[in-house]
C-alpha cells in the first residue's frame, strides 16, 4: 500500500471515529508504529490532524482541506438525499453550474436521466462521472488543478465563468454560520464559488445538516440573494426563521412531503 493511500484511510477512520491510536493503526495496516508516527507527522504538517498522546485527532482547523476521497465517503446517506432533491429542481434543457464538492458528484449521478443539459463545472470528478452521458453540452472551467480536491481553480477558471449565464448554480460549502453566512476552507475555492453564484439566475447551496452552526476560513456569501438551501433534514431553530427572513427557501425531505 502506498503511503498516501494509507494516510487517506487514516483520515477516513478519523472522520468516522474522531480519534486513532498508533498501535492499532500499525496492526491494521501491518506496518511499524514508527511508520504510522511518520504518517501522522506529515498529516499534522498538512493541517489535517492534531497529534495526541499515542495517537491523533482530526484537526478542527477551518483552513485544512480533506482529500476528496475522504470527503466523498463521508455523510453518503445525507448527500444522496440532497442529490435527489437537487436533481428534481433541474429541468430538461437547463444550463447549470456544479462546483467541485463531493456532493456535486452525487448530484451529477442523479442528473444523468435529464436531457439536453448544459453543465459547467470545475470538478474533475464530475467531468469523469458524466463522461458517458450523451446529448449534453459539458464545459470545464479550466484552471489550476488542486490535487486534494480534484478541483480546477484560479484566474483562468474565474475568467471563463465571467462570460456565462445559467439557470441554476448549485454549490456546497464547509460551514453555515448565523452571522457569517456560507464559508469555505480555501480562498481559491471561495473566490470561484462567488464567481459561480454571479452566473446564476437561481443560486442554491447544497449543504448537509452537519455544516449548520459552523464557520470556516473564508466567506463565500451572505444569505441575501440566495434562493434556496438543500439539506438532508430540517435545521433547528433559529435557522428556519433566519433563512426565511432573508428569503432563502429550505428544501429537505420533510418539506418535500
Amino acid at each position: 500500500m502506498l503511503a498516501i493511500e494509507r494516510r487517506n484511510r487514516i483520515l477516513a477512520k478519523l472522520k468516522a471515529e474522531k480519534h486513532v491510536v498508533v498501535s492499532e493503526l500499525a496492526k491494521l495496516f501491518s506496518v511499524s508504529e514508527e511508520t504510522i508516527r511518520r504518517d501522522l507527522d506529515r498529516m499534522e504538517k498538512d493541517g489535517l490532524v492534531v497529534k495526541s498522546y499515542g495517537g491523533a485527532v482530526l484537526s478542527e482547523s477551518g483552513t485544512s482541506e480533506l482529500p476528496f476521497i475522504v470527503r466523498k465517503r463521508s455523510n453518503v446517506e445525507e448527500k444522496l438525499i440532497i442529490a435527489e432533491i437537487a436533481a428534481s429542481l433541474v429541468n430538461d434543457g437547463d444550463a447549470i453550474i456544479l462546483d467541485a464538492s463531493s456532493t456535486a458528484v452525487f448530484i451529477a449521478q442523479k442528473l444523468k436521466s435529464k436531457k439536453n443539459i448544459t453543465l459547467i463545472t470545475n470538478s474533475v470528478e464530475v467531468l469523469m462521472e458524466l463522461s458517458d452521458v450523451t446529448g449534453w453540452r459539458i464545459l470545464s472551467t479550466g484552471g489550476t488543478l488542486k490535487e486534494e480536491s480534484c478541483a480546477l481553480v484560479g484566474p483562468l477558471a474565474e475568467s471563463m465563468l465571467a462570460a456565462y449565464h445559467v439557470d441554476k448554480v448549485i454549490i456546497s460549502c464547509k460551514g453555515v454560520d448565523e452571522n457569517g453566512g456560507f464559508s469555505d476552507s480555501n480562498d481559491s475555492h471561495a473566490a470561484l464559488k462567488r464567481r459561480m453564484l454571479a452566473c446564476g439566475a437561481q443560486k442554491i447551496f447544497a449543504v448537509d445538516s452537519s455544516k449548520f452552526g459552523k464557520r470556516s476560513f473564508i466567506e463565500i456569501s451572505g444569505f441575501d440573494g440566495i434562493d434556496a438551501v438543500i439539506t438532508d433534514r430540517i435545521p433547528p431553530e433559529p435557522w428556519g426563521k433566519l433563512l426565511a427572513s432573508h428569503g432563502v427557501e429550505v428544501l429537505c425531505p420533510e418539506n418535500e412531503e
